[in-house]
């Protein structure tokens, strides 16, 4: 990798990670005001999400071990699944919910576990996530973030067709952004990843950003 591309990378991790933790104080602040569920999570999703970015700067400036991104896989995957059970709050079904969040616990277990009984290697190429992953992690990978990024795009569409909020937009497009970076990886189209992580924060500024009516 050139100086250039290097400094490039190295500048836009660390620029997202700072967007990310003051989207995630934001949304901590407005669940400390509403005490709603649907907006800890949510909150609980960004700060898992600047963790996330917070190892791709040390990644980019060739900080790295196993353990480091056996914990950033893991991150990935919850911070999907914290904002697909922040979006599925507005479902009126406790029995829907009740589901959804066995299988997130489920799933979780099943990240966890391929996590710990594989090795990942290292999955950075000229200190960009990169590398294939494992076939059980990829795997396990897909069944936690797949349908919660699907929950997630189903619950925000509802909601702006019954209140026709253009915010609710955003928020849609900048979840599926953020919730697609990690199939980019997995996909080695590192570029994209990066590209659409800081799509999907710009995004979801937009969308979670207070409104002047508050």
């Amino acid at each position: 990798m050139s100086f250039m591309a290097s400094a490039m990378t190295e500048l836009s991790t660390i620029a997202i990670l700072l967007m990310s933790l003051a989207l995630a104080m934001v949304l901590t602040l407005k669940w400390m005001l509403r005490k709603s569920a649907s907006m800890l999570f949510w909150s609980m999703g960004l700060w898992l999400f600047a963790i996330g970015m917070l190892f791709e700067v040390l990644f980019a400036y060739g900080i790295y071990s196993v353990l480091l991104a056996n914990v950033y896989l893991f991150s990935v995957a919850l911070l999907v699944e914290a904002l697909a059970l922040g979006s599925v709050q507005f479902v009126k079904s406790r029995l829907i919910r009740r589901v959804f969040y066995a299988y997130t616990v489920a799933a979780t277990l099943f990240v966890a576990y391929s996590l710990m009984t594989v090795d990942v290697g290292n999955i950075l190429v000229n200190g960009v996530v990169a590398g294939m992953l494992p076939a059980i992690v990829a795997i396990s990978s897909s069944f936690a973030t797949v349908p919660a990024a699907v929950v997630i795009a189903g619950m925000a569409l509802k909601s702006y067709l019954s209140t026709k909020n253009l915010r609710m937009v955003s928020i849609m497009l900048g979840v599926i952004e953020v919730s697609i970076a990690g199939t980019l990886y997995i996909a080695s189209f590192p570029a994209f990843l990066y590209f659409a992580e800081f799509a999907g924060i710009v995004l979801l500024w937009l969308g979670f950003m207070p409104s002047r009516k508050g």
